[in-house]
């Protein structure tokens, strides 16, 4: 086959390929977003199917906030979700630094433990830990359900940090020890500002981690003022009505800080790659 064509149709397949995932992820959202502009009988009318609202509306949003009290929930899972996205990067810092700078006895049997947790689906450890929570009094709080996010997250953020860190060289501190920076002021004025995006998408990961948790919001929180977004969601689905268009009012209002924070976290990536370059 002449080189030529051949470049040509690996590139139309590629471009197929990426328009079908495009179409893929966007249409679902496509969706979501116009149901949670239209009115209800628009919505169920099963006769004729519309792609764009015939009439636009925001009563759908306002009785999220009216009846569902969604600001509340809203606040709720910021709370959860902030504080386990800065407990995490934190100690994530001090635990990949650790494994990455360090040889102690056991490293490799605590990394290997460490990956080992990621193949244990979270719902596995959900009623051991309902009965640790119960005894000690965290059932129904927004830090019993913390404590489950940090328990279930922590693991990979430790393991995807050490790689960030194993990839900044140590020349670096070995440099700014000979200038007489202690260790600790090594780590926090030259290392960490170096791998700034490493953090960020750590911190993302967490974040989202907890911000779309639904099991364990629902099991471990029963009253309705500390429902997280999810859980609040999932009360709409009724056992003989669905209230779609609220509902999908709510998911796009829950899209907003996961798309942002996605596009945050792609900027810092792609900055990362470029700088801090250097060999050792």
């Amino acid at each position: 086959m002449n080189p030529k064509i051949k470049k040509i149709l690996a590139g139309t397949g590629r471009f197929l390929l990426l328009t079908f995932y495009l179409l893929a992820v966007l249409l679902p959202i496509y969706w979501i977003s116009i149901t949670a502009f239209k009115t209800t009988p628009e919505i169920i009318n099963a006769q004729e199917l519309t792609y764009f609202p015939r009439t636009f509306t925001l009563d759908n949003f306002r009785e999220l906030f009216r009846m569902y009290n969604y600001g509340e929930m809203l606040k709720n899972s910021v709370i959860v979700s902030t504080s386990t996205g800065i407990c995490i990067t934190l100690l994530s810092i001090l635990g990949g630094y650790g494994l990455a700078r360090y040889k102690f006895r056991g490293k490799d049997t605590m990394l290997i433990f460490f990956l080992m947790t990621q193949m244990i689906p979270g719902i596995l450890v959900i009623i051991p830990l309902y009965i640790i929570l119960t005894q000690a009094g965290l059932i129904n709080t927004h830090f019993g359900l913390f404590l489950f996010y940090l328990a279930v997250n922590l693991p990979f953020c430790v393991i995807t940090m050490r790689s960030f860190f194993e990839r900044i060289p140590y020349s670096l501190e070995e440099a700014a020890r000979v200038d007489g920076c202690s260790k600790m002021r090594s780590l926090l004025e030259i290392v960490l500002p170096v791998m700034f995006p490493g953090i960020v998408a750590v911190f993302v990961f967490a974040f989202i981690g907890a911000w779309n948790e639904l099991i364990a919001g629902t099991i471990f929180i029963s009253s309705p003022d500390m429902w997280t977004i999810p859980v609040g969601l999932k009360s709409l689905i009724g056992k003989y009505e669905v209230k779609w268009g609220i509902l999908m009012a709510g998911g796009v209002l829950a899209l907003l800080p996961t798309a942002i924070m996605f596009a945050v976290m792609q900027k810092f990536v792609v900055d990362g790659l470029t700088a801090g370059a250097v060999k050792e």
